[in-house]
């Protein structure tokens, strides 16, 4: 758990980087028009600083709370650790920067301050960069420090920018982004674009030394990962692009669709930066070597096999010890619940495209099969609870494990009331409908992001391989619903068709899930 919570916060503080880099550099060399609203942009850069430096400040506690202060161990050999200085240089500079914002959100010019801003900026990068793997490298540290900077600069200027034309787009009384503006930002988030590659292509040729290291670890995996969503990212912001070139130099830009495709530019590009945080937890693919796994067990796991739909015993389960080995029934019994997972979910996504697909009217009602599947996680999820196992229905509240799936079981059935209310008209808002988006963005998130083990990465890895493109289908199926109702135009089905198929396929994946 405090992995996971470690692997949040840095994606946390590197959102509120990219906010606050990107707000700098938009100001600086985007924004020259009187309709931007320039006090709201200096009000977010404000707030991502603001973001990084309580991120860092909490990662830093929680790492001396989990100190093992031995015999000998003073306070002084805390305050002469690499990682002390750069969290506190990277705080310091947070704070810089939010002080600088907030003075010059109540000036008209922000002439000399733009010292203290870029200072700041750069104090970031570099805190940034000694945080990362770089700057435990013995060799090409140096290059890799600097192609790490490069990277996060890149990243910042691209992702965050993003965050500000949304949000600044929104300020402005017409709803029509200035055609001008359009076209210096597109300029500057191409080069931010080029910036980010460069630095990521270097970085993954220092990490990865192989084929075999890119698909047989963890870290190999998530660097595809993230390649692949930001192709995805990169395919928006290449039409977003042209689209912009095809209007006149005075003519106002109708910015509607334009500016749905850009929140799913910035979403997805968040989404990014969580992946990024979640690398830093990992060793570099060149450092796993006798932990790599073969191609040969990689595509076993990906090798279609027949759904397990029968359950091992319960007495076969060691649920009297919880610390006990895996054992072959225990694998089995999880196999067999993402199988009938599998089967609820598959059941969703065919009855959404029965409706997307055919009109029909009554497979609207398809968020009422989540009730179902909160039952079964409820009966499965923890065979040495209640209500299979010896452990009391009370008792289980003080197992965090058991409390964590009692909660997420609550939620599901939460989840589905709710979005079956919104598909049934109870529910009339629009704001309503994109909770179904938003919690599929933050769970293909999570699946990406959750914790790694460290203490057999070779197995550890071919159980989570299969979470990948479980997480990547989350997104798709996210993003393609929220453009669905954010364009608001019925003659376009796409995107709802896109989503339904997405749906249909997690119901697949988990139906060939394996861990054997």
């Amino acid at each position: 758990m405090s992995a996971l919570a470690d692997v949040l916060l840095r994606g946390l503080a590197l959102c509120g980087q990219a906010a606050a880099i990107g707000g700098v550099l938009c100001a600086w060399l985007v924004v020259c028009s009187e309709r931007w609203p320039l006090r709201r942009l200096w009000l977010v850069v404000a707030l991502g600083a603001a973001v990084v430096a309580v991120a860092q400040g909490l990662s830093l506690g929680a790492l001396v709370a989990t100190l093992d202060r031995g015999p000998g161990w003073t306070a002084a050999d805390l305050l002469a650790s690499t990682y002390l200085t750069v969290s506190v240089v990277k705080i310091v500079a947070s704070v810089a920067l939010l002080a600088g914002a907030l003075i010059v959100r109540e000036r008209e010019r922000v002439g000399g301050w733009w010292v203290l801003l870029l200072g700041a900026v750069v104090g970031l990068l570099v805190s940034a960069a000694w945080s990362s793997h770089a700057a435990g490298r013995v060799e090409h540290r140096g290059a890799l420090l600097a192609l790490d900077a490069l990277h996060q600069l890149g990243a910042a200027a691209w992702i965050g920018g993003l965050l500000h034309l949304v949000i600044g787009a929104f300020g402005t009384r017409s709803g029509d982004w200035p055609p001008a503006m359009l076209k210096r930002f597109s300029a500057f988030a191409l080069t931010a674009v080029s910036v980010l590659l460069i630095g990521g292509i270097g970085l993954t040729l220092g990490y990865v030394d192989g084929l075999r290291a890119l698909l047989g670890t963890a870290y190999g995996v998530m660097v595809l990962t993230k390649a692949v969503i930001l192709a995805g990212v990169l395919m928006l912001g290449a039409a977003n692009f042209f689209a912009v070139r095809r209007f006149a130099g005075s003519t106002p830009v109708p910015t509607v669709r334009l500016r749905r495709f850009v929140e799913v530019e910035l979403g997805l590009g968040i989404t990014v930066l969580f992946a990024a945080a979640s690398l830093t937890s990992l060793p570099p693919a060149v450092d796993v070597v006798a932990d790599r796994a073969a191609f040969g067990d990689v595509a076993e796991r990906f090798t279609p096999r027949w759904p397990t739909l029968t359950s091992p015993a319960h007495d076969e389960l060691p649920v009297d010890d919880p610390n006990a080995p895996r054992t072959d029934a225990d694998r089995a019994w999880s196999e067999y619940n993402h199988h009938v997972s599998g089967l609820f979910v598959l059941v969703m996504g065919l009855l959404a495209s029965l409706h997307v697909f055919a009109r029909v009217r009554w497979a609207r009602h398809w968020p009422l099969v989540f009730l179902g599947l909160a039952g079964f996680m409820l009966m499965r999820n923890d065979p040495g609870a209640w209500p299979l196992g010896p452990q009391g229905f009370w008792e289980g509240f003080a197992t965090p494990t058991v409390l964590q799936h009692r909660v997420f079981v609550l939620l599901v059935i939460g989840f589905g009331i709710f979005e079956w209310m919104v598909r049934t008209g109870r529910l009339r808002s629009p704001r309503f409908a994109l909770v179904f988006p938003l919690i599929c963005a933050v769970g293909g998130g999570l699946l990406l992001t959750h914790s790694h083990g460290s203490t057999d990465l070779k197995s550890e890895f071919l159980l989570e391989i299969t979470h990948t493109p479980l997480g990547v289908l989350g997104m798709l199926v996210a993003w393609a619903r929220w453009l669905e109702l954010r364009l608001a135009d019925d003659t376009d089905r796409v995107p709802g068709r896109i989503w339904a198929s997405g749906l249909v396929a997690v119901g697949a994946l988990l139906l060939l899930y394996r861990e054997s």
